[in-house]
């Protein structure tokens, strides 16, 4: 073993680990487990806790180096832990001069993160045997959602210039990447401390027609308060950019939506769904839903609930609420935790029916593919598909839907 990076969390860490990894190879750092953590939840800080120990259990000669959100909000939790080594905060992670042999031998390495005003453009290699690779466009957030943690380990929001990003794009498509997921904090604040203040769809319309080698182009999450008239036009034509959309809603009722200090109403966000549908009949939405938020009441849950369907949504990433120090809601009337598991148990349902009708939809059809690995492959909408047979990562081809279950659509060769 030289490095290992095991990764939690979000797409974002995903491709944080990979710049880690290549930081890490350059400082000659050797024989170290990297763990770079998620925060959003307390459950996730939990996980973070298990990895590590299960780390140093396995590798007793390894260095163990714990980093990412939850070492940059909770740096004591880690260091409290006799199984790591080392502690980097989010803004030293991805700077070779921390894994180097001469590097500071402090156990506690977490700067303000807010002190953080740029935010650098980090070109990877690629991701070795994917087919789909994540660039960071953003960082940080400037809201301050009542229930979030995250920008305390991640600071204000910053951009990275559009002609960087273009450039990692074109690099990666060089190499055969044939999509690219645009990933950050909250992708849809891109470029407010830019000159001239461009927005997200001006960069996307960048890369579309500067790197025309590129076959497809995904969206992270998106806020529906934030998104510009040039993005959802080009969401809408641009059969590039992939008709799968992942919204961060959070809750289906205006008062819950109000006391977690979104900045959308559920009017709004179905009229979005609505609007791009019409311009776009296949578009799929996914959305991340909280269950059981301080103050929530059984109506309010339903509405929720309804919210699903009158959104049209598909993919659900549920999250049974979390209190988390240092945020407001930790300091509401908290709902019960039993009453937080079912209502989570109804909305994984819902999402779950919402997946099968989805593949159900795609019975018969012919549908472009991106080959993941061997079998498994993805359409543009995101549905997961099983191939007749073992493909190369990577391939775009077209095949046939056979047949569909409540997790997978079965193609074989149009």
């Amino acid at each position: 073993m030289t490095v290992e990076v095991i990764t939690l969390g979000c797409r974002l860490n995903a491709y944080e680990s990979e710049v880690i990894r290549a930081k890490a190879r350059e400082a000659g750092l050797d024989n170290a487990i990297i763990v770079n953590t998620c925060a959003v939840t307390s459950e996730a800080v939990r996980q973070a806790r298990q990895n590590i120990r299960r780390a140093r259990k396995d590798n007793p000669g390894a260095k163990v180096i714990v980093t990412g959100c939850a070492a940059q909000t909770e740096p004591e939790t880690f260091a409290d832990m006799p199984e790591v080594d080392q502690i980097l905060g989010n803004a030293d992670k991805l700077d070779a001069r921390s894994y180097a042999f001469d590097a500071p031998t402090e156990r506690v390495l977490v700067n303000d993160i807010m002190s953080v005003k740029e935010t650098a453009s980090h070109l990877i290699a690629g991701f070795d045997g994917r087919a789909r690779a994540f660039v960071q466009i953003q960082n940080g957030c400037d809201h301050r959602c009542t229930f979030c943690i995250i920008p305390y380990g991640r600071g204000n929001s910053r951009s990275v210039p559009a002609g960087e990003v273009v450039q990692q794009i074109r690099a990666l498509a060089a190499q055969g990447i044939r999509e690219v997921v645009l990933t950050g904090v909250d992708i849809t604040a891109y470029g407010a401390d830019l000159p001239g203040a461009p927005k997200l769809g001006r960069l996307v319309e960048q890369i579309l027609t500067l790197v025309p080698a590129l076959p497809r182009l995904r969206l992270s999450s998106l806020d529906v308060a934030e998104c510009d008239e040039r993005l959802i036009d080009l969401v809408a034509r641009e059969e590039r950019l992939m008709p799968h959309l992942h919204l961060s809603l959070q809750a289906g009722h205006d008062m819950i939506l109000k006391r977690m200090k979104r900045r959308h109403t559920t009017a709004q966000a179905v009229a979005f769904c609505d609007a791009l549908r019409a311009r776009r009949p296949e578009i799929v939405f996914g959305a991340d839903l909280i269950a059981g938020f301080p103050t929530e009441t059984d109506e309010m849950f339903e509405a929720t609930l309804n919210h699903v369907r009158d959104c049209g949504l598909t993919y659900l990433h549920v999250f049974p609420f979390s209190a988390r120090e240092r945020t407001p809601a930790a300091r509401m009337p908290q709902v019960k935790g039993n009453v937080i598991k079912a209502r989570a148990a109804r909305l994984r349902d819902a999402g779950a029916f919402a997946v099968t009708q989805h593949l159900a939809s795609l019975n018969g059809r012919e549908v472009d593919l991106l080959v993941e690995q061997d079998v498994s492959a993805r359409t543009p909408t995101f549905a997961p598909v099983k191939l007749a047979r073992a493909e190369a990562s990577g391939t775009l081809l077209r095949a046939r839907i056979v047949r569909t279950d409540a997790r997978f659509a079965y193609a074989e060769a149009a």
